[in-house]
């Protein structure tokens, strides 16, 4: 299972959402998906409605990939399954820009459905430059248990 987190700039209104939510986040990602081992990508998107599995065509050069302990890809796969159908939390990403907001108990954004998957406490907090941060580390420091 890997993370793949977008840097690429759609055209359009998307892609001054892309450019605000890197801005807001401090890093090069507007987007990520988990890929699960049989290609399958999950996360939680305003475009396709809410939280959602897809198949993605990724292009090398608009995406980043981070590799995850294998271990962690069944419970993820649960939280997704459990999730499908949710919708996009709007409201959770305008917490970013003014603090008074809170996010939404029944809705996710994208990096909130990934974190919550792959079952990091507050995954609120996590935008997707962050998450990326933050599982760099997690992925090398973490060897899955056999």
């Amino acid at each position: 299972m890997k993370l793949a987190l977008y840097k690429e700039t759609r055209p359009g209104l998307q892609g001054l959402y892309s450019r605000l939510t890197r801005f807001i986040d401090r890093g090069p990602y507007s987007h990520c998906e988990l890929v699960f081992s049989d290609g399958m990508s999950a996360s939680a998107s305003y475009i396709d409605g809410g939280v959602r599995f897809k198949r993605i065509q990724y292009t090398a050069n608009h995406w980043d990939f981070i590799e995850l302990p294998e271990a962690l890809e069944p419970q993820a796969r649960i939280w997704f399954q459990a999730h499908s159908g949710d919708p996009y939390d709007l409201w959770g990403n305008v917490r970013f820009l003014f603090g008074f907001a809170h996010d939404s108990q029944s809705a996710w954004f994208c990096s909130e459905a990934v974190m919550a998957a792959l079952g990091f406490a507050e995954p609120y907090r996590y935008g997707p430059s962050g998450a990326a941060a933050l599982l760099k580390r997690f992925a090398w420091s973490v060897q899955p248990h056999h």
